[in-house]
């Protein structure tokens, strides 16, 4: 399986060398250069599996030859195996046709860690085989920062920097990651939005001195590895509801729009997927898109659901290069526009293939808190603001006549307990591994929106770690 980039400029590469690539040279993301395809037969042969061991055989096509399949297989069994819940993605029935996909019981409890725990992993595989080390930086709106700590730290080969807007994540998200203590790791509090912080990381991988200088490499969802691991659970979901034999609906809270094209991924190798919805809140930008073709980015408002306060959506160049029928200059071309303007002209032709399979939804705060309590009054169910996002689209796109929607539950309710309390008069607690989280003493610096300030604390970080 070989990769090239969206903007067509880049190295072909296979999968290993992409995991360690991350962002590609050409300022593109990478994809598959040909999709593989799973017909029913195999799709059926799928059915009943453990979690880890269906993970390595969707991933499987997408690693190729880089990976022995077998060190694959036991790769996703370390995995998982310390998730809090036997199934590790289970699902939870709420309704006739409306079901919940429980993302969250991996050790930060929240959806990054289904792929960050496996690439924490495949990072130490391919770096040991290499004979090589990576410095990893990465943005987060709140959660992908601290799965990707729990996955990287401690780790002989990786230094990791986290990069997150400061005041702009829930408070147990921020100690989460500026808690772990381990000499690999350096957390930066940026003086903005997330979009800030993954123009910051974008400008990283773009200075190619400095790219090469501390061998860069990405866990956001830029990394193609995140997407490839995130499919597997649309495929658990969908053979337990009758996949292949029935279509499945999947709602997501979207916010870099790497989870919903994980799924939208899942439906181009041949899951029989009916619908997708892209659950945003107020931060509405790809809502927006899919209802009016209207990509024009607005300020980042701050909301009850910080994960998804983005209005640069990095993964949205995957789907638009398909959408553009894999024009490279095409994509490149209206990437540079988006970035210089603050909007992108999406060819109507292109805009109507996008609604065909993906519709939009939009949530503001008092929203949320009303989802939230509606929610636990009508089935006990607590659903942390971004779930109940996702819950409240699956509920106003319904699939049709025996489809089953699945909402996918992307956060553990404890995360955010002041929102959920305030809805339901419940105060969610952590689980016992995370109870003593607010004594733990905090490490990290803020620094400006600065290029040359947040180099200067990757350099000192890689530097400290190298013999």
């Amino acid at each position: 399986m070989n990769y090239i980039s969206t903007r067509g400029q880049a190295p072909i590469r296979d999968f290993a060398g992409v995991l360690l690539a991350g962002l590609a040279e050409d300022g593109g993301l990478y994809v598959p250069e040909t999709w593989p395809h799973f017909a029913p037969p195999d799709w059926r042969a799928l059915r009943g599996l453990p979690y880890p061991a269906l993970a390595a055989r969707v991933m499987r096509p997408f690693v190729g030859d880089a990976i022995p399949f077998a060190t694959l297989e036991g790769l996703c069994h370390d995995a998982y195996a310390g998730f809090g819940h036997a199934a590790v993605v289970p699902l939870v029935q709420l309704d006739a046709n409306l079901f919940v996909q429980e993302l969250f019981h991996g050790p930060t409890l929240a959806f990054k860690d289904m792929a960050l725990q496996l690439l924490g992993r495949l990072f130490d595989h391919v770096l040991s085989t290499r004979d090589q080390r990576v410095t990893i930086v990465g943005a987060t709106s709140g959660d992908t920062g601290s799965a990707a700590l729990a996955a990287c730290a401690g780790r002989a080969r990786v230094d990791i920097v986290i990069l997150h807007p400061e005041g702009r994540t829930s408070e147990v998200q921020r100690r989460q990651m500026t808690t772990v203590q381990d000499a690999n790791v350096s957390n930066i509090a940026i003086q903005g939005t997330f979009d800030d912080c993954q123009d910051l990381v974008k400008a990283m991988f773009a200075d190619v001195p400095f790219r090469a200088e501390l061998n860069l490499s990405a866990v956001n969802s830029i990394n193609w590895a995140r997407i490839a691991a995130q499919i597997p659970y649309y495929a658990a979901a969908a053979l337990a509801l009758g996949a292949p034999d029935r279509e499945v609906a999947f709602a997501v809270p979207t916010g870099n729009f790497g989870n919903i094209l994980a799924a939208w991924a899942a439906r181009r190798i041949g899951l029989p997927v009916a619908r997708l919805v892209a659950a945003s809140n107020r931060n509405d930008i790809l809502a927006r898109f899919l209802d009016n073709n209207d990509m024009t980015a607005r300020d980042v408002e701050p909301s009850l659901s910080p994960s998804m306060d983005i209005q640069v959506s990095s993964n949205f160049e995957r789907l638009l290069f398909a959408l553009l029928d894999c024009d490279g200059a095409a994509t490149g071309a209206a990437m540079r526009r988006f970035r210089e303007t603050g909007d992108m002209a999406v060819p109507v032709a292109a805009w109507h293939r996008a609604r065909a399979v993906i519709h939009g939804f939009r949530l503001d705060d008092p929203g949320t808190e009303a989802e939230i309590a509606r929610l636990h009054a009508a089935t006990g169910y607590l659903a942390d603001p971004h779930s109940a996002i996702g819950i409240a689209a699956a509920r106003a796109h319904p699939a049709g006549q025996g489809v089953p929607m699945v909402a996918m539950a992307t956060a553990h309710p404890a995360k955010f307990p002041e929102a959920v309390a305030r809805a339901t008069g419940v105060h969610p607690a952590l689980p016992a591994g995370l109870a003593d989280l607010f004594d733990r003493p905090e490490r990290y610096v803020t620094l400006p929106n600065d290029l040359a300030a947040v180099e200067a604390q990757v350099r000192a970080l890689a530097r400290r770690n190298r013999p």
